[in-house]
C-alpha cells in the first residue's frame, strides 16, 4: 500500500522532483478534460445543443467529474509525503484549504450540489437561475490549469509579487472614475438627465471613456462636457497603462532571474571535476 501510494503521489505530484514516466502524461490529460469540460459548458448553453445531446453531455461531465474527483481524493491521500514535516491529518487539513485544493473541491461540487437536490426533488422548486449559475460554476475548472501550466503560475506569482504597486495603481484609477463621474454629471445633467441621472449611472460613462473602450450610447454634448471628457480620456490612457507596465518589467525581471540561473547551473556542471571512483562499486576510474 506505502509503494501503491507513492506511486499516486509520483503521478499526480507536478512538483515533485523524482518524478514518474506518468507524471507529464497524466498532467497533460487532465489538462485536456479540463479544456474539454469546458468546452462542453459553453456548447451546452445552447438550448438545442443541450436537448438535442443531453444524454451526452451528462455522461461527459459524470466521466470529468469522477476523474477530477478521483484527483482531489488522490492528492489530499499522499499530502503527507508532500508535506513531510506535518503529521498525516495535519497535511491533509493543509492540503484542503490551500488555494489550490479550494479550486479543485469547486470545480466539482456544483456536478455533486445539482445530484443532491435532484435526489431531494428540490430541483423543481429553485429558481432556473441559480441552477444555471450553479452550472456556469463548473467554469471554475479553468483555474485548475493553474496547477499543470507553469506560464500560468509565473502569472501568479508575478501579481502576487506586484501586488502593492496594483492596488495602488488601482486605488488612483478607482479616484479618477469618481471624480469624473462627479464632474460630468455637473457638466451634463441640466441638458443630458436622461443620460446623466446622478453620479453612479454616470459611472458607466467614466468607465468606458477610461478605459478607451467608447460604446457610444453615453456621450457629453456640452463643450464643457467635451473639454472634460477630453482630459479624462488622456488621463486614463496613462493610469489605465500603469498596471500593464508593471506586469510586463516583472515578467522581464523573472524570464532574465531564470534563464541567469539555467547558465549558472550548466556552468557549474561543466565544472564539475572528473570522478576518481565509481560511485556505484567503488573502483578507481581511468583517465
Amino acid at each position: 500500500m506505502k509503494r501503491f501510494k507513492t506511486f499516486v503521489f509520483q503521478v499526480l505530484d507536478e512538483e515533485d522532483d523524482a518524478g514518474h514516466p506518468l507524471n507529464k502524461p497524466v498532467g497533460l490529460g487532465i489538462m485536456a478534460l479540463i479544456a474539454l469540460s469546458v468546452i462542453a459548458v459553453i456548447f451546452e448553453s445552447d438550448q438545442y445543443l443541450s436537448d438535442t445531446f443531453h444524454r451526452w453531455f451528462y455522461a461527459f461531465e459524470v466521466f470529468a467529474v469522477t476523474i477530477f474527483t478521483l484527483e482531489y481524493l488522490g492528492r489530499a491521500w499522499t499530502a503527507d509525503l508532500k508535506f513531510k514535516d506535518l503529521s498525516r491529518w495535519q497535511a491533509i487539513r493543509r492540503f484542503v484549504f490551500s488555494p489550490l485544493a479550494l479550486i479543485d473541491l469547486l470545480a466539482i461540487a456544483p456536478f455533486y450540489l445539482e445530484l443532491a437536490l435532484m435526489a431531494y426533488g428540490a430541483q423543481k422548486i429553485l429558481d432556473t437561475r441559480f441552477l444555471r449559475v450553479l452550472r456556469l460554476m463548473r467554469l471554475l475548472r479553468l483555474f485548475k490549469l493553474n496547477r499543470y501550466n507553469q506560464s500560468l503560475r509565473l502569472i501568479v506569482k508575478v501579481v502576487r509579487d506586484e501586488r502593492e504597486k496594483m492596488v495602488v495603481t488601482l486605488f488612483m484609477v478607482g479616484i479618477l472614475l469618481v471624480l469624473s463621474s462627479a464632474l460630468m454629471f455637473t457638466a451634463e445633467h441640466d441638458v443630458q438627465p436622461d443620460k446623466f441621472p446622478n453620479i453612479y449611472t454616470s459611472l458607466w460613462w467614466s468607465i468606458a471613456t477610461i478605459t478607451t473602450v467608447g460604446y457610444g450610447d453615453v456621450y457629453p454634448i456640452t463643450p464643457g462636457g467635451k473639454i472634460l471628457a477630453g482630459m479624462i480620456a488622456l488621463l486614463g490612457i496613462g493610469l489605465v497603462a500603469l498596471p500593464t507596465g508593471i506586469l510586463a518589467s516583472s515578467f522581464v525581471n523573472y524570464l532574465k532571474d531564470s534563464d541567469s540561473q539555467k547558465e549558472l547551473e550548466e556552468d557549474k556542471e561543466e565544472e564539475k571535476p572528473p570522478l576518481d571512483f565509481c560511485p556505484y562499486c567503488g573502483k578507481k576510474l581511468p583517465h
